[in-house]
Order: structure tokens, then sequence, then C-alpha cells
């Protein structure tokens, strides 16, 4: 899948303002959109129902980011959009519609009430879910600005988990190469990432 460009998170947030941005709509949806997909989809709805939590979430967003904006003060992004999708998933949860079709048949009422009650951990479980979107975007982005062997350096060692004379090895290269293209690597990753966040 090829994203958009990284642009600030501070500049995307402001062109979702325009429905028409269809750019940064696809660019806030690639990140945000698995990050809410997942999430829900762990907290027992099935995949339908959690594709449903998704585009109410992307219709609350376009819908309210104006009033967002200019709300003073608005706090943190993430946390105003933790807060849309943890209640689009109660309200899809709670819908007597909705419950029948919920993973764990009967106990659904009981997993409904754990659910509402552990906010703090879907909250904690989203914020890692978009930091592993990030990760993946981010080296997306980077995989195709350096070359195979220096992508192969970083994803060895630091995903992988071999050590830098396996790696070296594998890649019949000196364990040098590894560190500097490894670095560099992290280093690319970093900047994507900060760009990305950037306020």
């Amino acid at each position: 899948m090829q994203f958009s460009t990284p642009e600030t998170r501070a500049s995307l947030i402001l062109r979702l303002q325009d429905a028409a941005d269809v750019a940064a709509w696809d660019c806030f949806e690639s990140i945000y959109g698995p990050v809410v997909l997942r999430v829900a989809a762990r907290q027992g709805l099935q995949a339908v129902d959690a594709e449903n939590v998704v585009q109410e979430v992307l219709l609350r967003v376009a819908k309210s980011v104006n009033s967002w904006l200019t709300r003073s003060p608005r706090g943190p992004f993430r946390a105003w959009l933790i807060r849309i999708a943890r209640n689009e998933a109660a309200r899809l949860l709670s819908r007597p519609a909705t419950r029948p079709w919920r993973q764990g048949g009967d106990s659904s009422d009981v997993q409904l009430e754990d659910w509402v009650a552990d906010n703090c951990n879907v909250a904690s479980e989203l914020e890692l879910e978009y930091q592993r979107e990030l990760f993946l975007w981010a080296a997306e982005e980077v995989r195709s600005s350096v070359e195979e062997h220096t992508w192969l350096a970083f994803w060895l060692t630091q995903v992988e988990g071999l050590t830098v004379s396996d790696a070296a090895e594998r890649l019949q290269v000196k364990p040098g190469n590894i560190y500097f293209g490894r670095s560099r690597v992290m280093n690319r990753l970093k900047l994507a990432v900060q760009q990305f966040e950037e306020d």
C-alpha cells in the first residue's frame, strides 16, 4: 500500500476541515483507520461491526473537526479521537440489535459492562495501535528511500532480532556496514515520525 507524503499532524488536521481534500482524508484514514479497526475487533466486535465503528469514527471526525479546532482549550488530538472511538464502540455494543452478533453469545451483557468499565485499557490500546500504525507508515516511507541492503540491516537486527554478526553473515557484509545501515534507517524513521507528529 502506498501512503501519502508525510506532513505534520497539525497541518493534516487543519486540512481535514475541507471534506473535499481527498489526500488529507486518505492519509488520515491510512494511519487511524487500522488503529480503530484493530482495537474495535479486540473488544469483541465481529469484522463488519468493527468496520462500522471505523466508518462512524471517520464520520464523527469529519462532522466535528471544525468545532474541535476552535475549542479552547481543546486538548490533544489523539485524546479527542480516542474519546470518539470509545464512544462509538460503546454505542454500537450497547445496541440490542448488535449484542447477539458480538463474540461471546449470552455473556455479551457482562462483556459490555466490563468493556465500559475498562476505558483506560481501550485508550492505552488505541495509543499502542497508533504507535504501531505510525511505525508501519514510516517504515514504508523510509524503505522506499534507502537501498535494500541498508533496509535489511535495520530490519534483521531491530525487528527480527538477529545479532549484528548474524545479520552481517546473512547479508555477506562487514558488521560495520550493519551498524551504519541500521543507524541510517533509524534516523530516517525518527525524522519521518517527528515530521508527522510535529505540532
